[in-house]
């Protein structure tokens, strides 16, 4: 296997329209792998931000970009994102990603994620995968022939199985947090919700949401997953390009990102936004802003869609389902929280996330300095990591 890294070749066709090294600098991420197979058609990007708190963690995804650009945009973008979730969730995590170039319905193999496991591999504990869009369970179970340092496995080699459920539980948490916020009550009973996407989490989540009686409208571009997620929770369903424009109380992105932008903020008809999805804002600071000036409530992405995160971690230090669950109840309080900090500070609500997210690492960096190596691992977490920089 060839285990070089080809950085050098998206350089030499990219360097006068894409600077990387700009981009890496600019989000402070450690380190950037560039895996690539061709027998196999294995290509590859792992991207890890920060390790301040821990090991980086983050999901792969399969998901058959356009381009290079596309891929290493989005897989920064989510690594700096699991970052911010693992401290803002009190997790001792650090963030990472990674992406696979293909498509998931038609190129998947055994060798492919073999192959893309002795990669994790061979990063020795410093980034630890997990299942994102466009994997399953199978995928990961190969992926576990090679390496130790995965998460979301089966339960029969003693994983959690897929975090979707728990996921899906944490956004339904949040969402709740944000209708107190915005109504003065936390019931969703009767409440107009707009789901966009109709995957794993998306499904659990209409679960949720359709045992407390709201009203729920969903689209997808895979007609066969739409009306299985209709048929089973009664929501009707929307034409993808009608989603934005719906009359609704919610919308809740829980596709892919960069969706709440110049085109799509003018249709919005909505109070609140709160969904699964990464990297919903395209630009953070000016939609952003534009969502407060058109009096939307926006619960930060990568706050309230960690139940994901929560699962798996609870998996590394000897799985409880319980305690997922419980754990993942907390997004209710740490999302108000940001709210309220949003309010008080008259900040925006992600840059709210992101100092309370900051405050934390500042201050475990500083205690680092004193306690002994590994002292806040457990379970196969401390079996699996020892940060070298002591």
């Amino acid at each position: 296997m060839d285990q070089s890294t080809t950085v050098k070749g998206i350089e030499e066709e990219t360097s006068s329209d894409f600077p990387l090294f700009d981009r890496i600098e600019s989000r402070e991420h450690e380190q950037v792998v560039v895996c690539s197979e061709p027998q196999i058609g294995l290509k590859a990007i792992i991207a890890i931000h920060d390790t301040t708190l821990g090991p980086a963690l983050g999901g792969v995804r399969m998901w058959n970009y356009n381009n290079e650009h596309e891929a290493m945009r989005d897989v920064l973008r989510l690594s700096r994102g699991m970052t911010y979730k693992a401290a803002i969730s009190g997790l001792n995590l650090g963030g990472g990603k990674a992406v696979i170039i293909g498509d998931p319905k038609t190129e998947k193999s055994e060798a492919l994620f073999r192959a893309f496991g002795r990669y994790v591999d061979g990063l020795a504990g410093r980034y630890i995968t997990a299942e994102d869009v466009g994997i399953d369970v199978q995928d990961m179970e190969w992926v576990h022939m090679e390496t130790k340092y995965v998460t979301g496995i089966p339960h029969y080699l003693g994983g959690s199985g897929d975090p979707s459920p728990v996921t899906a539980y944490g956004v339904y948490m949040g969402m709740k947090a944000c209708t107190q916020k915005a109504y003065g009550s936390d019931s969703l009973s009767g409440r107009k919700i707009a789901i966009q996407g109709a995957g794993h989490v998306s499904s659990h989540l209409a679960e949720y949401l359709s045992n407390e009686n709201a009203e729920l409208y969903i689209s997808d571009i895979d007609e066969e997953k739409v009306n299985e997620v209709a048929e089973n929770t009664g929501a009707t369903v929307v034409d993808p390009e009608d989603i934005y424009g719906l009359d609704v109380d919610i919308f809740s992105p829980c596709a892919l990102g960069g969706i709440i932008n110049d085109d799509t903020i003018s249709q919005f008809k909505c109070d609140i936004i709160a969904g699964a999805a990464n990297n919903v804002l395209d630009e953070e600071n000016r939609h952003g802003q534009m969502l407060v000036d058109h009096g939307i409530l926006y619960a930060p992405d990568y706050v309230i869609n960690a139940g994901g995160l929560i699962n798996v971690f609870c998996e590394l230090e000897g799985y409880h389902r319980d305690r997922a669950y419980k754990q993942a109840s907390r997004i209710y309080d740490t999302i108000y929280d940001i709210l309220t900090y949003a309010e008080n500070n008259e900040t925006l609500t992600f840059q709210a996330s992101n100092v309370l997210a900051e405050k934390r690492i500042d201050s475990v960096q500083r205690i680092h300095q004193i306690y002994a190596p590994n002292s806040n691992f457990s379970g196969r977490l401390g079996e699996m990591y020892m940060k070298d920089r002591y």
